[in-house]
């Protein structure tokens, strides 16, 4: 278990740093370590403190717990059934990530025509981007109408009343982007 760890760590820490396309003197300035540790950390001989295992996560901009977990795959497929999806309103909404990425949503939104859909509110200070891919899609953001035709972004303030629809005959795509705010649920 002990050497596994350390092959992690090693794997890790030389995946992250050359993804970075940094070199170990870059890191060990930024971390205030020297290169040697660097080198003995990705040769897997070194034995870090949490000290040392809290620098090298600051460094590289993740937490510890990724340096010491198993690598992560260079590149891993995600089929489309494994990406999570909704139906709500007769519209389908299909995460476009298989992760989290924290304060923010990626969905591509899927609307039949007659389809509708009344969005929900996010917190105070949330800004949503909508992208017309394909069809005609009609976003309603507080009373007021915006007709999206393939290529038309609509920029608004998430944190209000808003809802989506197709008055067209045939499917409509769109993107919905969304960057929540620091605020509190409206």
């Amino acid at each position: 278990m002990e050497n596994s760890i350390a092959r992690y760590i090693a794997e890790n820490i030389r995946q992250l740093r050359q993804s970075r396309s940094l070199t170990q003197e870059q890191l060990a300035r930024l971390s205030g370590m020297p290169r040697t540790t660097w080198t003995n950390l990705e040769s897997g001989a070194a034995n870090p403190t949490v000290v040392v295992l809290t620098k090298v996560a600051a460094a590289l901009q993740v937490p510890v717990e990724e340096l010491i977990s198993p690598p992560k795959a260079q590149a891993k497929l995600y089929r489309s059934d494994s990406i999570p999806r909704k139906q709500r309103g007769g519209v389908l909404i299909r995460k476009l990530l298989p992760d989290y990425l924290q304060g923010m949503e990626l969905d591509r939104m899927e609307l039949p025509p007659g389809s509708q859909m009344v969005g929900v509110p996010h917190r105070l200070g949330t800004r949503e981007y909508l992208a017309c891919e394909s069809g005609q899609v009609e976003l309603v953001v507080s009373g007021e109408k915006y007709q999206l035709a393939p290529g038309d972004v609509v920029v608004f303030r998430g944190d209000q009343k808003h809802s989506y629809a197709n008055r067209g005959v045939k499917v409509a795509v769109a993107y919905s982007a969304i960057i929540l705010g620091p605020g509190r649920i409206g």
